[in-house]
């Protein structure tokens, strides 16, 4: 068990800028806790890569943000975690938290007629993590999921309010639809999606509730948090800063200009981050 009041980071990772929505909850949850981000913007998309490329990035990355010495690991990306999430656990020396969990609870306790869509990545979805972990929550929810291979690559370019994004969004939304019209809860299944959630909650409609993962899965790091006494020390009158830190292995301008969305001038300096390779 980690002692208790460790000031030690917050590890969390993602295949790009996907899990700043994620890091975003965690500094409005946790404002006392240290946090440092990694993202493989190198190698985005995860989604259409094959499982055992995305287990060996996720370790690389997870090797780099171990290295920073974080009490704690949030996988922020759903292929990695559909993915990659047993074997990170195995071999880390600190607790790890998948995504595809805590979002899949919310949308199970959310549904009113027992039929949940969810859109993810090609991964994401072949792995068929989603429909587990929703089943887990409620074994007689109905599950429809949509590969969506256009979204990352758009959000990771920033193309988060142009006609082509919208129309990818609808086509995505009409496949999902033509699999089971009674769908009333729609499942963000990849934490790129939040960065397009107006869009995507306008082309679903004002009767389906839209659910993501960023907040549920910044609750779960809070409740383990404080089930291993691990909560950062009081900083008594909060001037001491917090320290946070943000890391690419791709182009740190390109990452800065789509993070600043989330993060306005509250963005710490984004740094680049070379992997070594397992």
């Amino acid at each position: 068990m980690i002692a208790s009041g460790d000031p030690r980071p917050i590890g969390v990772f993602d295949s790009g800028v996907g899990g700043l929505t994620v890091l975003s909850e965690l500094h409005r949850r946790l404002p006392a806790e240290a946090t440092v981000y990694l993202g493989d913007n190198a190698r985005t998309p995860y989604g259409p890569r094959p499982a055992d490329e995305v287990q060996r990035f996720t370790a690389e990355g997870v090797r780099w943000l171990l290295d920073q010495d974080i009490k704690l690991l949030v996988l922020a990306c759903n292929t990695a975690t559909a993915r990659a999430l047993p074997t990170v656990r195995e071999a880390s020396p600190v607790p790890v938290l998948g995504v595809v969990r805590p979002g899949a609870v919310t949308a199970a306790a959310a549904t009113r007629v027992g039929h949940v869509g969810v859109i993810a990545t090609v991964g994401t979805v072949e792995s068929g993590a989603y429909p587990a972990a929703i089943g887990e929550a409620d074994p007689r929810l109905v599950v429809a999921q949509q590969a969506c291979p256009e979204l990352v690559p758009m959000v990771e370019a920033g193309r988060l309010e142009d006609a082509a994004t919208e129309r990818a969004v609808r086509g995505y939304l009409d496949e999902l639809r033509r699999q089971d019209p009674q769908i009333d809860t729609l499942l963000l299944g990849c934490t790129h999606y939040p960065l397009l959630r107006p869009m995507i909650q306008r082309e679903a409609g004002s009767g389906v509730a839209v659910v993501d993962s960023a907040f549920t899965t910044a609750l779960a790091t809070e409740d383990l948090l404080d089930a291993l006494g691990a909560r950062a020390p009081a900083h008594g009158d909060g001037s001491a800063p917090v320290a946070h830190r943000v890391a690419t292995t791709g182009d740190v301008a390109a990452f800065r200009a789509v993070a600043r969305r989330l993060f306005g001038e509250a963005l710490p300096r984004v740094e680049a981050a070379e992997l070594a390779r397992v």
